[in-house]
């Protein structure tokens, strides 16, 4: 029984491998956690072989290992296998993500397991060293684009975001890059959100609907980056919503929405039956001309001596309008890793390295000892990574013995041992950012009382891993409330004061994340966070920069809050952050329009030069900077003839009869009131004069 174990997971090893004949599989959107899979799949294939020729005696807890292994590597294929173009890519991406992450974890357990068996294996087996796979399997990247998307949706919740950076990271994550399948991702939620309903699984439904409320702010900021790329501004009625260009030949759905017939009939016959717009079932599919808005469209190009684009060159086009320019995409790569930090959920990702010995031990020069094949591996010394967490020998061979790991590693944070202590809070950071599954089951183990008490420790690393473990665990909403309950307040400010650079930015996003409960923002405020939060906005790195920005933001939101974040001087560092540079000119601005409800706030970002950079960002900032810069200048000119004429002097009257036009909804509300204000100023004006 046990080597025929063995055996399944050899097959399903080698099949999993086979994969990468697949025609399309550079096509999925998971093809990086494929190429991760088969960095551990190469490192395992020949040490399995070689198990198999020793006929060496394996015990029950291996034997458990391999069965665990080969299930999730037989899951993992049959994944990539039935991907199929329509379904939803966020989803098939946390689904396989999840997968690729027990994977890693399983094949951990399984090398452990077998270093310590070392010494029950025939006395002439010789493999590749475990240590040294263990080592690899470690540096195979694992970065997780699930912490990405919960953070957006908390950010999303709390009216804070996400920003236009967030977006086009997490598209690139999941192989959103084009307008087209943007829409078609929609669907497919809309779909999900259906059947969970169905099944009655409101849980599932919210968060599917939270997540195509996600993807609809794709399609909105996609929609302003063309329009902006546009020689002119072309009213948004004259574009097609699926191709983003100017119509020739606007035809009518079913669901009354025009769009341009090359794009619609392309749509339909990829078999989707619903509106792209509205995602309403279309109960025909006859495409009726809009006479109406071809003659406008007409009369528009030809007061405007332009020439709308050939639709048939657009759709034959081999490059789709993308969500990003190519140039940016290597550089989003490597900024996601750099986001992923405050939860380290980057990791050193080293498949060249796993590659390289992989071919080093299939090419090696083999001997023969008796019947065997030895094989030999270069020393990994240099490879080793000073930030690899030590491994933690489980009980059990399974990883559904979490909840029973918890309580040993519970047990092992109490010790009186520093070392028993580190290594325990490490596992603990590790297993917390992996699933939502280990998340609820650390809280249910009674670990948040434990870890909020290492918040003081003195040991550097120590609070580090506790205060990024409770970041991590308050991703889930129910446990939110439970780190509050605990009195995790107060310690978390004082990692915010005492603590490591890494702790002071993971405690800023942890505070932020508990603020989220409405509650909480006074509890915070009054416990003494807001001084620390404005000292990391203005000395920390940028990272620290961004959380304690939106950790402000959303504790402004209680008004007794703002007072204190102004006195505090958060005003000042405000502007110096709406740098373009800096890259937080979105954050800076929102939280500037909600400091601007108060009079001390209008003062201090009148008095710290804030203005002209508020004027700045309505005429060439993203669609939702210019939003709330313009909220934030009505705020400061209402009532307030100095800040009107101020404001007027900078020039802001021509980006704002702009933003009437082709700005967001909340947009042109705001820049046709601060032109009503305007008006009745200059009114005034003159009957002074």
């Amino acid at each position: 029984m046990e080597v025929s174990w063995l055996r399944v997971l050899l097959d399903n090893v080698s099949s999993f491998l086979s994969l990468s004949s697949m025609e399309d599989l550079h096509s999925n959107p998971a093809h990086e956690y494929y190429t991760r899979g088969e960095d551990i799949a190469k490192l395992l294939k020949p040490v399995l072989e070689n198990l198999i020729g020793s006929d060496a005696a394996l015990n029950e807890l291996l034997n458990n290992g391999f069965e665990e292994l080969a299930q999730y590597v037989d899951e993992l294929r049959e994944q990539f296998e039935t991907w199929h173009s329509l379904s939803s890519r966020i989803f098939y991406v946390l689904r396989i993500e999840s997968l690729a992450s027990k994977f890693r974890e399983s094949s951990l357990e399984v090398f452990q397991l077998l270093k310590h068996c070392e010494q029950h294996l025939p006395a002439d087996f010789i493999s590749p060293s475990f240590e040294e796979c263990i080592e690899l399997v470690k540096l195979v990247g694992k970065e997780e684009i699930t912490f990405s998307i919960d953070l957006a949706l908390i950010e999303q919740r709390a009216g804070v975001g996400p920003t236009s950076e967030d977006l086009v990271k997490i598209g690139e994550s999941v192989g959103l890059r084009s307008n087209k399948e943007i829409l078609i991702e929609g669907v497919a939620l809309a779909n999900l959100k259906e059947e969970a309903e169905l099944n009655e699984n409101n849980t599932e439904a919210e968060y599917i609907e939270r997540l195509i409320s996600l993807i609809t702010q794709m399609h909105d900021y996609l929609t302003n980056v063309k329009q902006s790329q546009l020689h002119r501004l072309v009213p948004c009625d004259f574009c097609c919503p699926l191709s983003l260009e100017l119509m020739t030949d606007p035809v009518i759905v079913a669901s009354g929405q025009t769009y341009e017939r090359v794009f619609i009939e392309k749509w339909i016959d990829m078999g989707l039956m619903v509106c792209p717009k509205t995602r309403q079932p279309l109960s025909h599919t006859t495409l009726t001309p809009n006479f109406i808005v071809k003659a406008l469209i007409a009369n528009w190009c030809e007061s405007n001596n332009l020439h709308p684009p050939d639709p048939l060159e657009l759709i034959h086009s081999s490059q789709p309008f993308p969500l990003l320019v190519e140039s940016d995409i290597d550089s989003l790569k490597s900024e996601i890793a750099l986001d992923a930090s405050k939860c380290e959920l980057r990791s050193t990702s080293a498949p060249e390295i796993v590659s390289e010995v992989v071919s080093k031990t299939n090419n090696a020069s083999t001997s023969k000892e008796g019947n065997e094949t030895i094989w030999r591996l270069p020393s990994l010394r240099h490879f080793r990574h000073p930030g690899i967490v030590p491994p933690t020998i489980r009980e059990t061979g399974s990883s559904s013995s979490c909840e029973s790991e918890v309580k040993k590693l519970m047990e092992d944070l109490k010790s009186p041992s520093l070392d028993a202590q580190r290594e325990a809070a490490a596992r603990v950071r590790v297993l917390s950012r992996n699933s939502t599954d280990n998340r609820i089951v650390i809280a249910r183990c009674g670990a948040i009382n434990t870890l909020v008490k290492l918040l003081y420790s003195t040991d550097e690393r120590i609070q580090a891993d506790a205060v990024t473990s409770l970041l991590n665990l308050s991703i889930n909403d129910n446990n939110k409330s439970l780190i509050s309950d605990s009195g995790a307040i107060e310690p978390l400010i004082h990692v915010l004061k005492t603590g490591s650079v890494e702790a002071k930015e993971n405690s800023a996003a942890t505070l932020f994340s508990l603020s989220v409960i409405e509650e909480n923002k006074t509890k915070i405020g009054e416990a003494g966070a807001i001084e620390p939060l404005v000292d990391l906005l203005g000395n920390g790195r940028l990272r620290g920069k961004k959380d304690a920005a939106t950790a402000l933001f959303n504790l402004s939101i209680h008004h007794e809050n703002k007072t204190k974040v102004i006195e505090a001087g958060a005003v000042r560092y405000l502007v110096e952050l709406m740098d373009p540079g800096a890259g937080m000119v979105e954050k800076v601005v929102v939280v500037l329009a909600n400091l601007a409800t108060v009079k001390e706030g209008k003062i201090a970002i009148g008095e710290e030069g804030g203005i002209p950079l508020l004027v700045e960002v309505v005429e060439l900032g993203s669609a939702r900077g210019k939003e709330n810069a313009s909220a934030a200048l009505l705020q400061l000119c209402m009532h307030s003839p100095k800040f009107c004429n101020i404001v007027i002097r900078e020039g802001a009257i021509p980006p704002l009869v702009a933003l009437t036009k082709t700005g967001t909804a909340r947009a042109k509300e705001k820049a046709q009131n601060l032109l009503k204000y305007f008006r009745a100023q200059k009114q005034a004006n003159q009957r002074r004069g």
